[in-house]
């Protein structure tokens, strides 16, 4: 770690120079992207020299001591010891984590689709709960929410519904592991005897990507159109504005009915379509660096469950980190801070202890 963290200091003292070379700083370009570079460097250089100045001040510290016959001097330069190489261990852990290869997906907004599934009605009213508490939770951070696609249920929820969520902090980041089953325990709102049912309810999370990172052939696409036949205004259900895409060598099919115009479904057709193109591709080249990784959409299709939220018992426990809040109705209002702070730390940690 420290080899590596000595390279860092090193480059970092090169674009130093290079930043102050008079040839440099008449070239915007070039002086942007030695910035950007330089404040990359700057995350682990800044605690690196506040590590090595620790451990700096804690061996001086032992020298002294060596030498002081002093009782009480003594016990000062103990506890200066102490403190100084507290203080290394805690900027030890820091860059630790710093060094952890950051996800290149992290800073990307996202698609997200939840799906009902199993429990008929209830799914698409659990489905419906998950598309709000994700709605709430955009709001909390300030970021857009723009639905993309909708299947709502006769009963109220969605069988299915897709949306897209923009802004600054890197949403994917924030989003990526709510990827999976999200399983409730409750009573439905149609049961009539009291009886505690458990249905389930898929999320998958897309990191968005541009056109220029996927190329789509046009005559890969098989494109239909026609009328909505969801709930909608007057001129949504009398023309033939629905648009139902399907990519043929992967045999992906994306279909948008929720805008009264042919053109605006088109658009975010093929905005979900390059989302799900693009995981697909980040999946293919996962699987050929490490074939025991499991990809997200698979996951999701998996009987076991990442989350449970149980009404009776006022609880929602995150099963993959141990970590429960008595709190439901503050979680379905988006309230999951505990649950995506718990989970980065994990990923952080994981990744960490992957070998070299």
């Amino acid at each position: 770690m420290f080899e590596r963290l000595q390279e860092v200091e090193e480059k970092h003292s090169q674009v130093q120079e290079q930043l102050s070379d008079p040839s440099v700083t008449s070239d915007l370009e070039k002086l942007k992207e030695l910035g950007q570079l330089n404040a990359e460097l700057e995350r682990l250089v800044i605690p690196y020299r506040r590590y090595k100045k620790a451990m700096e001040e804690a061996k001086s510290a032992r020298e002294l001591l060596k030498k002081e016959t002093d009782s009480e001097m003594r016990k000062m330069i103990e506890q200066e010891i102490e403190a100084q190489e507290e203080s290394a261990g805690k900027l030890e852990e820091e860059l630790k984590l710093l060094l952890v290869p950051k996800d290149p997906r992290d800073e990307k907004d996202v698609i997200v689709e939840v799906k009902a599934g199993e429990g008929g009605d209830e799914s698409a009213l659990f489905a419906g709960d998950l598309f709000r508490l994700y709605q709430r939770l955009a709001e909390r951070r300030g970021w857009k929410f723009e639905v993309l696609s909708s299947d709502p249920s006769d009963v109220g929820g969605f069988r299915n519904v897709t949306f897209a969520v923009k802004g600054k902090g890197g949403v994917y980041s924030q989003l990526k592991h709510e990827a999976g089953v999200h399983r409730v325990q409750r009573v439905p709102a149609t049961e009539s005897q009291g009886r505690i049912h458990t249905s389930a309810a898929g999320v998958l999370v897309f990191p968005e990507a541009e056109e220029v990172e996927v190329q789509i052939d046009l005559n890969d696409l098989r494109i239909d159109v026609f009328r909505s036949s969801g709930p909608g205004g007057q001129s949504v259900n009398t023309t033939d504005s629905a648009v139902r895409i399907t990519h043929l060598p992967t045999d992906t099919v994306v279909t948008c009915q929720d805008e009264k115009s042919q053109l605006q479904n088109r658009e975010k057709a093929m905005r979900i379509l390059r989302a799900r193109l693009y995981q697909v591709e980040l999946e293919r080249q996962e699987r050929e660096r490490a074939d025991e990784r499991r990809s997200q959409v698979r996951t999701v299709d998996r009987s076991e469950k990442i989350r449970t939220y149980n009404y009776p018992q006022n609880r929602v426990t995150d099963h993959r980190v141990g970590v429960s809040i008595h709190n439901l109705p503050e979680v379905m209002e988006g309230n999951i801070d505990q649950f995506l702070e718990a989970l980065a730390s994990k990923e952080r940690s994981d990744k960490l202890n992957q070998p070299a």
